[in-house]
């Protein structure tokens, strides 16, 4: 999946504060005495200020890191202004800097942060699994996590929490599902009937369902994960349905997901997911899909098939005749036609594109480059 720093909170776009710029070294000087001092107010002002010079500003981000230990000892007030202000303030800290990620872990920070996760205060819970996120990006955090009791609070987020409190919940578990170890711990707290209800809920092509789908098909890598989706009523169907009408990401994860059940255990997930009508999605992903998700959506036709046969005998075959082996099998006239018609799509859409690409080489070539009778075919060097 990459690097899934993809965004802080929704609330770093607003400007409750001022714009941000170079700043002077009195001004510095001022913010740090502010944070340091014995005065509650002037702690939450000092942090809205950090907050507000370092949420674009990498420079600022390195010259209030000093800010760090002040704003981690601001979590464990009993004022939740307190409490908000250094979140946010540490948020826009860590953002794109591995030093302060690292350094607001070892100032301690995990221990309120985690606990403001089962907090009746929505915006304080909030807040605070958009800081977990940020912080599960960095490699060294992620063992530290790991070994708190974060897991089973952010799989209870995905039920309880605020519509955004659930993608960064999910988003964290995913960067923390990267340590194998953390993959059965994580599924020993049930998380696939919330991230099931999500899926279900969400706009399929939205940024929720990529992440909901990423950490899906991590899960299913197990069998306690794949026995879980498909004990889950409409679990694989939600999967399909991404695979269907998803962003090009997570149709990625989504065939991915199915991929990994069908491999693991061919007999027992094959007709799961015929049953779900996932043929003409696959069909379209072949020809539609990213790279990845083309090879994975034939590798995925070439196992619903009915045939005993290992891949190696199934290489001589065409997509056509493969895909028309399933066809014959689905029940329903509306399904087997519907995938009919998207395998004629699919031919002429790929015909169009063997076409231009035809046309561009022949654009690229002079008339005495062209091919003549059996004689290779050259690229002009340039």
């Amino acid at each position: 999946m990459g690097s899934l720093e993809i965004r802080v909170s929704s609330r770093e776009g607003s400007s409750d504060c001022g714009g941000t710029g170079r700043v002077s070294a009195a001004e510095l000087q001022g913010i740090m005495d502010r944070i340091r001092s014995g005065v509650e107010g002037h702690k939450v002002q000092a942090a809205m200020d950090i907050r507000r010079l370092t949420k674009t500003s990498s420079r600022n981000r390195r010259h209030l890191s000093p800010a760090v230990e002040p704003l981690v000892s601001m979590l464990r007030s009993r004022s939740s202004e307190s409490n908000e202000a250094a979140i946010l303030a540490l948020l826009n800290l860590a953002v794109k800097d591995e030093r302060n990620k690292i350094s607001i872990v070892e100032a301690g920070a995990l221990e309120p942060l985690i606990s403001f996760l089962e907090s009746t205060n929505a915006n304080l819970q909030e807040y605070a699994t958009a800081a977990l996120f940020t912080l599960s990006a960095s490699s060294v955090n992620k063992s530290r996590m790991s070994a708190s009791r974060a897991i089973p609070l952010l799989v209870k987020v995905l039920t309880d929490g605020s519509q955004q409190a659930k993608i960064d919940a999910t988003v964290t578990l995913y960067n923390l599902s990267t340590i194998v170890d953390n993959i059965k711990t994580i599924l020993s707290f049930h998380p696939i009937p919330p991230l099931v209800a999500i899926l279900k809920t969400c706009n399929k092509s939205s940024k929720t369902a990529e992440k909901c789908c990423a950490l899906l098909e991590t899960l299913v890598g197990l069998d306690e994960g794949r026995t879980a989706l498909t004990a889950e009523e409409g679990g694989v169907l939600a999967v399909v349905e991404v695979l269907e009408e998803g962003s090009p990401q997570s149709r990625e994860h989504a065939v991915g997901a199915l991929l990994t059940m069908c491999e693991s255990d061919r007999s027992r997930y094959r007709e799961v997911i015929l049953k779900e009508g996932a043929i003409p999605g696959l069909l379209e992903l072949t020809v539609q899909g990213t790279l990845k998700s083309q090879a994975k959506a034939r590798r995925l036709l070439e196992l619903l098939r009915d045939s005993p046969y290992p891949r190696s005998e199934l290489q001589a075959d065409t997509l056509d005749n493969i895909v028309s082996n399933i066809v014959s099998q689905i029940d329903g006239d509306e399904q087997a036609d519907k995938a009919k018609k998207m395998l004629a799509e699919m031919v002429q859409i790929s015909m169009e594109k063997s076409l231009r690409h035809l046309q561009r080489r022949a654009l690229m070539c002079t008339p005495a480059e062209l091919p003549l009778g059996k004689r290779p075919s050259e690229v002009p060097s340039k």
